[in-house]
């Protein structure tokens, strides 16, 4: 990907604090609490954000920001203390159903929120947060048929097909690698104009390759195509009629954008439990078929049965994409930056 900063010519300069994390696991209790070596990392990085609060507050006190934007992760600690301790103005963004910890250290002194979702599901003050949805990359709009069939062509995929599109996010995931492996090949063989392209993660890459070269024929491979990383998203999950993916924040943002029915399987060990919530929500909106990880596990057919119950029924499916596509927020990127440019238009 190479050093994205250097190549973006919007970014004038880049700098660098100390900072920590608090490594804690959903569903781990106090085992991870009891952990040594997290309690080593854990208090170790304690440390790091004080140093990086001190390197941030001689940063700021240099620059002399209008505004700051904070868009969630261990690094904006520092940064948010010190631009309070400053009484510098910053607005936070979350992407997810629940805050990640960063922001929430750093809630009280914001000047206002940012977030994904309608914002009565937050617990931030509501005149003080907005809902902006997640930025995003211009190439994701919503899709039509004849759109569809573009991409189609652009992939090389006939028109006709049914096609099933797969991704586990940037680095893959494991369980739905699993998962997906062991239902491809009953697909495959119960639809015969099935085409599936499968995302895997570059750590999983060669793999997946392994276990679909042993698990099809050569002439089911052929209706298969697998990839570790792609900047073209967009084109694979527009040309698709149905997605399996994780509960990301992004990956929902950009498939409600493009209306795209999806079968969803939330991490249930990312911190927080915040792709649950992610799901949980949109299951009761009726905006995703949702399978977790526990039935994955008690039942190994799970998955090929839910994807194949969709694949027949063309009208379920655009209920589903329907539903998700209430939730998109095509113009998240601009509306950030108009929030962004009245904080800092106040300021001056």
């Amino acid at each position: 990907m190479g050093d994205i900063p250097a190549q973006d010519p919007n970014i004038d300069a880049v700098y660098t604090v100390r900072a920590g994390k608090f490594r804690r696991y959903h569903g781990e209790g106090l085992k991870q609490l009891l952990d040594l070596p997290t309690m080593f990392k854990n208090a170790r990085d304690f440390f790091y954000v004080l140093i990086g609060f001190w390197q941030s507050r001689k940063l700021l006190k240099a620059l002399q920001p209008d505004v700051l934007f904070i868009k969630g992760g261990f690094v904006g600690v520092p940064v948010g203390l010190a631009a309070a301790s400053l009484h510098q103005p910053y607005i936070t963004h979350d992407s997810d159903a629940i805050p990640g910890l960063a922001n929430r250290i750093i809630a009280r002194w914001a000047t206002q929120h940012a977030v994904a979702m309608p914002k009565d599901i937050y617990r931030y003050p509501a005149n003080k947060t907005v809902t902006t949805g997640v930025p995003l990359n211009k190439l994701f709009v919503p899709v039509t048929a004849a759109l569809q069939q573009r991409y189609r062509k652009e992939l090389d995929l006939p028109a006709g097909a049914k096609v099933l599109f797969i991704i586990g996010g940037g680095l893959g995931s494991q369980i739905i690698n699993r998962a997906v492996s062991e239902a491809v090949p009953h697909l495959m063989h119960e639809y015969r104009d099935l085409y599936v392209i499968h995302g895997v993660g570059r750590a999983n890459y060669d793999d997946m390759e392994a276990i679909y070269n042993s698990s099809l024929t050569p002439a089911q491979q052929q209706r298969l195509r697998v990839f570790d990383f792609a900047n073209d998203i967009y084109r694979y999950s527009g040309a698709a009629d149905l997605i399996v993916t994780r509960a990301g924040a992004t990956n929902l943002a950009e498939f409600a954008v493009q209306g795209k029915a999806c079968v969803v399987i939330p991490s249930s060990f990312l911190t927080g439990g915040h792709q649950l919530k992610n799901t949980k929500y949109l299951e009761e909106q009726g905006a995703a078929a949702v399978i977790t990880e526990e039935q994955l596990a008690d039942d190994s057919n799970r998955l090929a049965k839910q994807v194949s119950d969709l694949l027949k029924q063309p009208e379920e499916r655009a209920k589903l994409g329907a539903a998700l596509h209430k939730f998109a927020k095509p113009h998240a990127t601009s509306d950030l930056a108009v929030l962004l440019l009245s904080l800092a238009k106040e300021r001056r």
